[in-house]
């Protein structure tokens, strides 16, 4: 059998050979972006979300954390930190699976098959028992808001775009501090 840190290897490589475009976050092999395609005929369907892989340290043998970077309307995702029920990957969870399963097995079963009663977004899952064309019609604003191609991009870069900021908040703050030091 080999190790964790074989198979870590070899399903990653695996994954970044099939169709999906994966992004490493840092140097390890542990963190990466995967960008994941709604499921066809769903009200999913067009949307594009960027999600974050964290692979443990017992991989394999525990499941990966999976998050969702920009923003989705699903009972299971919260809509917040776009965690994912982690019952829901947990209890599926064995070696015999690899990422590539997750991407097309787990997500798209996931949002095809949202589990109400096991909410992390409380509003999704009550507006989906209540009315389910409502939520189907609010699904298919969210992908149509945050999304799109070019949305996946701007998630990551969010991040970067203020820290630039404020670092040139600061830069100015120092400037004006210092002109208003001398007398």
């Amino acid at each position: 059998m080999s190790s964790p840190s074989k198979r870590r290897e070899m399903d990653l490589m695996k994954l970044m050979m099939s169709d999906y475009k994966v992004e490493m976050i840092n140097d390890g092999m542990q963190e990466f972006y995967v960008d994941f395609n709604g499921p066809s005929e769903s009200p999913y369907q067009g949307g594009v979300w960027r999600i974050r892989v964290e692979l443990p340290d017992a991989y394999p043998y525990k499941s990966p954390s999976i998050g969702f970077v920009n923003k989705i309307y699903h009972p299971n995702v919260d809509e917040m930190s776009g965690s994912v029920c982690l019952d829901v990957i947990n209890q599926t969870w064995s070696p015999m699976f690899d990422l590539v399963n997750v991407f097309e097995v787990f997500l798209p079963q996931l949002l095809l098959y949202p589990n109400p009663s096991d909410p992390l977004n409380g509003e999704a899952a009550a507006l989906m028992m209540r009315d389910r064309a409502s939520y189907e019609q609010r699904v298919k604003e969210y992908c149509e808001k945050y999304a799109k191609p070019e949305d996946i991009g701007a998630a990551a870069e969010d991040k970067s775009s203020d820290e630039e900021l404020s670092e040139d908040e600061s830069d100015s703050g120092d400037e004006q501090v210092a002109g208003k030091a001398d007398p």
